[in-house]
């Protein structure tokens, strides 16, 4: 029951956040910009509306829809598998590689097609070395898999680090710098189309193996009893959250504590039940960027960077979460 109204709460978010920004959009003139490509009917609006709507706001909608989602997805898993209510989408290194591939293109490429591409092949190239790292590692595997992840993510960042410091000060490095605060400002349709494939190919798993993650929140030994190969499942479950973070992280920048605060929250409206876990984490993650990007373009002049605005909301949440203890999962 609450998924479904938070079904209906996203729908009435993308609804209200069509007609929110600087050219507003009233909702005559949605409902029948909208019914127009269904039925023939006498336009009662201006073609530079139907433009904003189309070229503008409905990409950056649907994307901000797409990350929020695909994070929130990301971090829920990532925590039911490592047991750990502080693991995010960050602890393998996927945002730092994404990071560190996108100051690459920039400083070489300048072209926004690029910046994607590297970024989102730097990430899992990141994810591929934590994964190599972690499986020479000695004792438990888990523990390995994370240390390889924080050590990995350290070189990568070591690296952006080392590219802002060689950048054009009055061209790159501004690029650089409001990439990493995160932004879908320049959202367009051909980000949806890149990114909509292996997005579909991590969530798909991810929401078909919620019963195998309830059962391995009970321990690899329960999970054995009841005829679940355990490794394979959380190897399954680590890549498919992985390569969500790395499509979404390649085409909206660095977003920070989405992954961290949504599951979370949701946790305390649907329960620890993956089986509604899952999808009410999407959903919410759905539209709390959503909300988040409703505000950075429309409460001051000049855009907010989306991570400036998670970070308000994420960083006392973080101090909760470690002041109060940890959660079942």
């Amino acid at each position: 029951m609450i998924v479904l109204a938070l079904m209906v709460l996203l729908i009435l978010t993308i609804i209200i956040s069509f007609q929110f920004g600087r050219y507003p959009i009233s909702t005559k003139e949605l409902i029948g910009i909208l019914l127009s490509k269904v039925y023939s009917m006498d336009p009662f609006w201006i073609a530079r509306t139907e433009a904003v709507l189309f070229n503008i706001r409905m990409p950056r909608i649907l994307l901000a829809s797409l990350v929020g989602a695909s994070l929130a997805a990301a971090g829920v898993a990532y925590q039911g598998v490592f047991q750990n209510p502080m693991a995010a989408p960050d602890v393998l290194g996927a945002s730092a590689g994404a990071a560190f591939g996108a100051a690459f293109a920039i400083l070489h490429y300048s072209n926004s097609y690029m910046i994607t591409i590297s970024a989102f092949g730097f990430s899992l190239l990141t994810v591929i070395l934590v994964y190599i790292i972690s499986k020479k590692a000695r004792g438990n595997p888990l523990l390995g898999l994370v240390l390889s992840g924080i050590m990995v993510s350290s070189l990568f960042s070591a690296g952006t680090s080392f590219i802002k410091l060689v950048a054009d000060p009055n061209d790159q490095l501004p690029a650089i710098t409001y990439w990493l605060m995160g932004s879908l400002s320049g959202a367009k349709i051909s980000d949806i189309t890149f990114v909509i494939i292996p997005i579909s190919i991590g969530l798909i798993p991810l929401m078909l193996l919620r019963w195998r993650m309830n059962v391995l929140t009970m321990g690899d030994e329960e999970a054995k009893t009841m005829g679940i190969n355990s490794k394979r499942i959380r190897l399954i479950v680590i890549i498919c959250s992985t390569l969500v973070t790395a499509a979404s992280v390649s085409v909206s920048g660095m977003i920070g504590w989405v992954g961290l605060v949504i599951p979370h929250l949701a946790r305390k409206l649907v329960g620890n039940n993956y089986i509604y876990l899952m999808p009410g984490s999407i959903l919410f993650g759905a539209i709390f960027l959503l909300l988040v990007d409703n505000i950075s373009r429309n409460l001051l002049a000049t855009e907010i960077p989306l991570g400036i605005l998670t970070a308000f909301v994420g960083a006392p949440f973080f101090i909760y979460l470690i002041t109060k203890g940890g959660e079942h999962f």
